[in-house]
């Protein structure tokens, strides 16, 4: 799908990895519209790359509602929020799981169902998931986080299949640990002996990718993180115990510290 002059939607604009994917896509020639939480922060990025601002918190469904209103007609989605909802099922307020699920899974399947239509009307457009490997790997300490990004996965996958005939495509993009943005760059986490991360500029490279070329998941990890994601999907306790030997136990407790004030 041509980029340049489509109107693109991106949500969570206001993080980290928000801000590259806007900024790559401001490059590809794309008509921007920014949305996020934080208005400061997309004004800001608004002024320096362009683009319409539409704050919205994707955890209130009123908000989401709001947002279809106003950014009107979307070429392609790029559906980035998220929310962390890490630590232990027994540390999680109701409160923190439904903003989860609201947030990574909900408004992903709503944006969607409002947008599509529009899309396959015109016989073209392009719908984009930021997942992460946490959709095929569950590990202890992320069972919130893990059911809505499982959950998102196979959205993602049963959507395409839908709109395989529609000229809408439906890409699935599943990064690792991404350095100097996101989740784990902010939780100040240190990772295992070997286990490495991926830039946010990669996973920017990804998604361009994944649109140009139709392409429906994209895993973007090292070789090592790839290779443990494919055989937690067929054998889940072999990779749980290789995780715990790997220290993925202290792992699951540092993201819990590092990332209460965001859940």
């Amino acid at each position: 799908m041509q980029i340049s002059g489509a109107s693109t939607l991106i949500t969570g604009a206001s993080g980290g990895l928000g801000g590259v994917l806007a900024r790559r896509f401001a490059s590809e020639g794309a008509k921007l519209i920014l949305t996020g939480r934080r208005r400061d922060i997309l004004d800001a990025l608004a002024a320096e790359i362009g683009g319409e601002v539409i704050a919205a918190d994707l955890g209130d469904p009123e908000e989401v509602d709001r947002l279809l209103c106003a950014a009107g007609s979307v070429d392609i989605l790029i559906a980035n929020a998220a929310a962390p909802g890490s630590g232990r099922l027994a540390t999680l307020e109701p409160v923190h799981i439904d903003r989860a699920i609201d947030v990574n899974l909900r408004a992903p399947i709503i944006l969607s169902q409002a947008l599509a239509p529009q899309m396959v009307e015109r016989g073209s457009g392009q719908i984009v998931f930021i997942g992460s490997l946490s959709g095929k790997a569950a590990t202890a300490g992320s069972s919130v986080y893990n059911a809505t990004k499982f959950g998102l996965r196979g959205f993602a996958l049963a959507l395409r299949a839908e709109l395989a005939r529609s000229g809408v495509g439906v890409a699935l993009i599943e990064p690792g640990f991404i350095g100097a943005a996101g989740m784990y760059a902010d939780s100040r986490v240190k990772l295992p002996p070997g286990v490495g991360i991926v830039s946010p500029e990669r996973v920017a490279d990804a998604v361009v990718g994944a649109i140009r070329h139709n392409r429906g998941e994209v895993t973007v990890a090292p070789l090592a993180l790839r290779a443990g994601a494919s055989i937690a999907l067929l054998a889940p306790e072999l990779a749980a115990r290789g995780t715990r030997a790997l220290g993925g136990d202290r792992v699951a407790r540092c993201f819990e510290e590092g990332q209460t004030d965001k859940r």
